[in-house]
Formats: C-alpha cells, sequence, structure tokens
C-alpha cells in the first residue's frame, strides 16, 4: 500500500506542476497579446498566473523561453505531451495514398495551427529587433520549421508522385516558404483572406511546385 501510495503522490504532484506550467504559459499568452513582449513583466505574469516570479524563472529561465513555450503550446494546441508528429492529424496525413490528398490534408491542419500561433510568431519575430534574446528564439523557430519540412518532402519524395529531378532540399525549401507565418500573415492578417482560401492557395501552390503534371 505504500508504494501505492507513493505513486499516487508522484502522480500527483506531476499533475499539478503541469497544471501551474500551463497556467503560466496562458498567463504569458494573454499577457502578449494585450501589451507585447516588452512591455509584458515576468511578475506581471506570475501575478496573473498565480506562482512567484522565482518559480517562473526557475521553470523557464528566460522571458524568451517563455515565448517559445506560448508558441509550443498554441501550435500544438494543448500541453499533452504528445508531439505534433505522433498526433492522429499527422498520422492521417502519413496513411493517406494520394500525393495530393496528402498535401491537402497537411495544409488543412496548418490553418489551423496558423489561426492559433501567427501572432507569437509574429510577435517573437519582430520583437528580436529590440530584445536580442529573442533573436536565437526566432532562429529556433526557423530552424524547427525546416527540420519537419525535410522530414515531411522526404516522406513526399517517397511516394514516387512528385515531379522528375526534385529534390528533398528543393521540396523543404517549397514548402518551408509555403507554411511560413509571413505568408498568413500577408494574405489573411492583411489582405482579410478567409483561412478557406488562404488554406486553397497553400495546397494548391504546394501541389504546383513539387507534384507531376496531371496528365
Amino acid at each position: 500500500m505504500a508504494e501505492v501510495k507513493r505513486n499516487y503522490d508522484a502522480t500527483s504532484r506531476r499533475e499539478r506542476a503541469r497544471l501551474r506550467r500551463r497556467d503560466v504559459v496562458v498567463a504569458a499568452q494573454e499577457l502578449f497579446d494585450a501589451d507585447g513582449f516588452q512591455a509584458t513583466t515576468i511578475s506581471a505574469v506570475a501575478r496573473r498566473a498565480g506562482v512567484s516570479p522565482e518559480s517562473i524563472y526557475k521553470g523557464f529561465g528566460t522571458k524568451a523561453a517563455l515565448a517559445k513555450a506560448v508558441f509550443d503550446f498554441v501550435i500544438a494546441g494543448d500541453d499533452e505531451p504528445v508531439p505534433i508528429a505522433e498526433r492522429p492529424e499527422a498520422r492521417a496525413v502519413q496513411d493517406e495514398p494520394d500525393v495530393q490528398q496528402k498535401i491537402r490534408r497537411y495544409v488543412d491542419g496548418l490553418v489551423q495551427r496558423q489561426q492559433r500561433s501567427a501572432r507569437v510568431q509574429i510577435l517573437i519575430r519582430d520583437g528580436r529587433h529590440g530584445d536580442e534574446t529573442l533573436r536565437e528564439t526566432w532562429q529556433t523557430l526557423l530552424d524547427e520549421r525546416l527540420i519537419g519540412m525535410t522530414m515531411f518532402g522526404r516522406h513526399l519524395l517517397e511516394t514516387g508522385d512528385l515531379r522528375p529531378g526534385i529534390t528533398v532540399d528543393e521540396v523543404a525549401d517549397v514548402l518551408w516558404t509555403y507554411i511560413s507565418v509571413e505568408l498568413y500573415e500577408l494574405l489573411v492578417l492583411l489582405r482579410d483572406w478567409s483561412p478557406e482560401r488562404y488554406g486553397d492557395h497553400v495546397a494548391t501552390a504546394i501541389t504546383t511546385a513539387i507534384c507531376r503534371p496531371s496528365v
């Protein structure tokens, strides 16, 4: 019974820690949206989340790292410890036999992720000009995007349905470009395109750029 109680206590502590971390991330997201990165202080985040500033520094290290945690949270849509690549939506993309439908499925998920994450991506991107700590965070987002698109590009190449002679680097570069937050910002946030129209455009553009021409 003592072993069961210890396991229960450990599980309970981990759950409380997870919930506290989520509260901090949500508080930071709300304040970043309302006040911007520079005007948001760790103390303000702590007050909103009901924790101490020291606990935030201990858990995240820096305000830039907290901004990255906000991005990770919104891009996934939750704080479950399941990588995006292992979620049902990603599995559906992997399992889809038709390459054009595979791209369409991926873009459908992208639209949802952009709606959740665009503003924090832009905050990090633009904030790096006034805060050196965000430069590394923005570069991390770019690097992670390229790694993900290289993996996806390799998967698409393995279908045998891409245009002849195209390399994995070119596929990755095309994907990396078309899923950028800059395109979403231009078309949806600045030109008032609907998310559906944006998704149609991105899916068509990627398909045209990398797939075999339809006969």
